[in-house]
């Protein structure tokens, strides 16, 4: 089994290295980092994680993107930017997504390197300093990311990522690597599931919830494609980063508590946008490689996938609302 589709990727370029100027004469690092946070009802966990970033050598500024939160949470963060002008929040916009929101705090980073980081990430002390370091003397374009963790101490899935092709989805969505896990062609988009490299290691995919780059490289890629309201703009970003020639590594040694779903979003409004936003990965960077009736089959999948998922999210619902409304007519008895 080798149809030549599977593979057939445009060739990256090789644009000039350039080396980054970070490291300063005497081998210290400076202020060189411009943190982008987008928050939409984030949760309390998003002054821990302000705490964490405002902690960190080599932070320049912490913009905040504020697509949206509670009078009572912006209170609170306008007290702390009246106390740290390292703190900026960027308000007024209202919900504009993800990718455009990045794109927005990144317009008006300042620092020579653009660090987008979830505000549901707890950045460890020492992060910022250890992945500049990690960039200092590597040939441009780099973009580098953390390994993304669990409260349990086992490493999520989307930090370190195979390119996702429509053969990897059809793969995962139809679970044809049951057929055979081991064979090349039946491989898993996510590698969180392997053994985790003991150095920074050159993968081609990375997660936006945490990524650095230099700030000039973002721009010179688009930034990312506002397009996509939620999920999928970082695996995109990464394919047209990895096309023009730009190098993406993992930094295992970078562990970074992600908590996830604190946001208070719908959950069936998330799966849309995700869903919404693989199908339209696959339309702009696969039409004309792969046929058209295996993408369109690559769709169904898709969509068959979002259904079950809405399907199970409304089912959830209506058991909890079911066991609350029995609950409560048993309290209503004893009384």
């Amino acid at each position: 089994m080798n149809p030549t589709w599977i593979s057939a990727l445009d060739k990256p370029s090789n644009p000039q290295p350039q080396e980054s100027s970070t490291e300063r004469s005497d081998g210290t690092v400076g202020n060189a980092v411009s943190i982008v946070m987008v928050t939409y009802y984030t949760g309390p966990v998003l002054f821990e994680a302000i705490e964490a970033v405002l902690s960190q050598d080599g932070l320049y500024e912490l913009i905040l993107v504020d697509n949206g939160n509670p009078p009572e949470v912006v209170a609170q963060i306008e007290r702390r930017t009246a106390k740290n002008d390292r703190l900026i929040r960027r308000s007024g916009h209202g919900n504009i997504g993800f990718a455009a929101g990045c794109n927005l705090g990144a317009k008006s980073a300042h620092a020579e390197h653009l660090f987008l980081l979830n505000p549901d990430c707890i950045l460890p002390p020492g992060s910022l300093r250890v992945l500049l370091k990690e960039g200092i003397g590597r040939p441009r374009p780099w973009m580098l990311g953390g390994r993304l963790m669990n409260p349990d101490g086992s490493e999520q899935r989307g930090a370190r990522r195979e390119i996702l092709t429509p053969w990897i989805a059809f793969v995962e969505t139809f679970r044809i690597d049951r057929l055979a896990s081991d064979h090349p062609y039946f491989k898993h988009f996510n590698r969180n599931a392997s053994l985790v490299p003991t150095e920074t290691t050159s993968v081609p995919v990375i997660s936006g919830a945490c990524m650095m780059l230099p700030t000039e490289d973002y721009w010179a890629f688009g930034g990312m494609d506002a397009g996509y309201f939620v999920h999928v703009e970082d695996i995109d970003f990464c394919h047209r980063f990895r096309k023009g020639g730009g190098g993406i590594f993992f930094v295992p040694h970078v562990a970074v508590l992600h908590l996830r779903s604190t946001s208070m979003t719908s959950p069936l409004f998330i799966e849309w946008h995700k869903t919404r936003g693989f199908i339209r990965y696959f339309r702009k960077n696969f039409s004309g490689i792969y046929p058209p009736l295996f993408l369109q089959l690559v769709n169904v999948g898709i969509l068959g996938r979002f259904a079950w998922k809405a399907g199970s999210l409304l089912a959830r619902g209506l058991f909890d609302g079911l066991v609350r409304k029995k609950r409560n007519r048993e309290l209503l008895f004893r009384g």
